[in-house]
Formats: structure tokens, C-alpha cells, sequence
């Protein structure tokens, strides 16, 4: 039996662009530390960007990275603008690496600009629509134990849906009323939880005690004993907030929204609020102040006689 003829390769296998990718994602994992999920990302970015390339060259100049950008916000599925500016991000750091390291002679990078991302509030309960979701989740059974342990955590600590469903038993001091929480980028902080949250994971944890689970692992179990996951955690919470009538959407990042709000509502120093959340930079946590200005000036016009 003949071998088949191997096909040639494309300009942009040819001009070693599979290879770039892999010493770039190389330089963000070894040199960077970047999380998996985050080299994950960038990966798939740039293989689409190789599969659309086909027989153009990417070292030719910012063209085919422009045409691959423009050619995603086309209909009849346009990304979404969040998505846009990631890949745009992506493409633009990608080769000014390549520049950097003398892969590419032309400084293509610069030439690739990143739409601005338009400032959005996050979406927020207020005390009433938060105790009315709380409230919504039965006070009896296992599942219902489970899940009013949940979202008093959510609410009470400000933690990521991940974060809350990748806690260990070790890492919950219910004595001192705190969680050992490993956040984005493998930052560690101690976050402090009100006596309502410890109380409901007290009486989570006992009865998983007297139903002989196993009392160290995964502080969140589904009903097979495995750990839950970040779809379960939303389903948790979307149920909840249909008991409670609640319009609109409301995820597990609703429930830190609020968190970080009421507190900034109630008086707390903005670096102890991103301390909290396990902000890296504290422009992140800044936008929670244009939200909070904003509820005073609702409140304010609905409140006052000559508003």
C-alpha cells in the first residue's frame, strides 16, 4: 500500500505559527504563573486565530489579525463585545511577545487597539430581596440544609461561586467565625463569616454527621456524595430566587455584588471591602462606589419632598 502525499502546509504552519503559540503559552505558564483556566483561554483564542488564517501569513502585518477580529463581530452570531475585546487582548499580547522576542521583526502588537469596555453596574439586591431569598429555601431536609448553608455564605462572605464549592472542611473555622479561601490566581486570603451563615453550616455539617457522610472532604456535596459544581451552585440559587419571586437574573455573582455594596452602604473602608472579595487591584473594587452612589441618589429622589 502507497503512503499518501503529505499536503504542504499553510503559510501560517509554514511560517511557524503553531510553534509561537506554544512558546508563548510556555512564557505565560512558566515565566508568568498564569492560572490553568487562563492559559486554557488563551490557547483556544489563538488556535482560532490559526484556523482562520488558512493560507495568510501572520507575520505580514496586523492585517489578518484586523480581518480575524472583524470577521468575529459579523453576523449571523457576532460575539459579544466582553468576548471581542478578550481576543483582540489575546491577539495583541500575543505578538508583542513574538516581538519581544525577535520571532516577528515588526512590532505588529502595537498596531492592534482594544475596544474600551463601556462601564456596566453589577447587579444588586437590596436587604429586602436578599432576606426574601434567603428565606426562600426550606429550613428542613438535607438538600435544604445544604443549599440555606450556601447562600448564607455566599451572602455573608462575598466569595466566588468557585471559591464556596471548592472549600474543604479544613478550611472552615466555625469557632472563630472564618473561611480559608484560595481565590484567582492561587492568592490565599481569611474571610470572616456572620453568626447566621456559621449557624447554617453548623446544622448542615451536624446532620451530614448523623447521616454518617464523611466529615472531612468537600464541604458541599450533591446527593450522591460528590463535590457540587459551579452548575449546581447557579441551579441552587435560580431556584431560591423563583420561591422568592425575584425578577430578573440572579446568579451566585448577584449575592457578591450585594455583599460588597451593603457593606460599602454601611460604612466599610473600600481596602478592607477588596481584601475581602480578593481583588487584586483596588480599581476593581472602585466600581462598587459608583453603584453605591448611585442607590443614594434612587434614594434620595424618591425620599425627598422637593426632589
Amino acid at each position: 500500500m502507497t503512503a499518501s502525499t503529505p499536503s504542504a502546509p499553510s503559510p501560517g504552519e509554514a511560517s511557524g505559527f503553531a510553534v509561537a503559540v506554544e512558546t508563548y503559552l510556555d512564557h505565560l505558564r512558566v515565566e508568568r504563573g498564569l492560572a490553568f483556566a487562563t492559559i486554557r483561554a488563551y490557547d483556544t483564542d489563538l488556535r482560532g486565530f490559526g484556523r482562520w488564517l488558512g493560507k495568510r501569513d501572520w507575520r505580514s502585518g496586523p492585517e489578518p489579525a484586523l480581518g480575524f477580529l472583524a470577521a468575529l463581530g459579523e453576523p449571523p452570531r457576532p460575539l459579544r463585545p466582553a468576548s471581542h475585546r478578550r481576543k483582540a487582548a489575546c491577539l495583541r499580547a500575543f505578538y508583542r511577545f513574538c516581538f519581544r522576542e525577535e520571532i516577528l521583526e515588526r512590532d505588529i502588537g502595537s498596531s492592534l487597539d482594544v475596544p474600551r469596555a463601556g462601564r456596566t453596574l453589577p447587579d444588586t439586591l437590596d436587604l429586602t430581596e436578599v432576606e426574601a431569598l434567603l428565606e426562600a429555601v426550606p429550613r428542613e431536609g438535607k438538600l435544604a440544609l445544604r443549599d440555606r448553608a450556601l447562600l448564607e455564605l455566599l451572602y455573608a462572605s462575598g466569595l466566588r461561586i468557585s471559591e464556596a464549592l471548592g472549600l474543604d472542611r479544613q478550611d472552615l473555622s466555625l469557632d472563630s467565625g472564618s473561611v480559608r479561601v484560595i481565590g484567582k490566581g492561587d492568592r490565599e486570603r481569611l474571610v470572616p463569616v456572620g453568626d447566621v451563615a456559621i449557624a447554617a453550616l453548623r446544622g448542615y455539617l451536624l446532620d451530614r454527621v448523623a447521616a454518617d457522610l464523611p466529615r472531612g472532604g468537600p464541604v458541599f456535596l450533591s446527593a450522591r456524595g460528590r463535590r457540587l459544581g459551579r452548575m449546581d451552585g447557579w441551579r441552587i440559587i435560580r431556584r431560591a430566587a423563583a420561591r422568592a419571586g425575584l425578577t430578573g437574573q440572579v446568579t451566585p455573582h448577584t449575592l457578591r455584588h450585594s455583599f460588597a455594596t451593603h457593606l460599602l452602604e454601611g460604612g466599610a473602608d473600600l481596602r478592607v471591602v477588596q481584601e475581602l472579595l480578593g481583588h487584586a487591584s483596588i480599581t476593581t473594587t472602585q466600581l462598587y462606589t459608583h453603584l453605591t452612589g448611585e442607590r443614594i441618589r434612587q434614594v434620595y429622589a424618591r425620599a425627598h419632598p422637593r426632589a
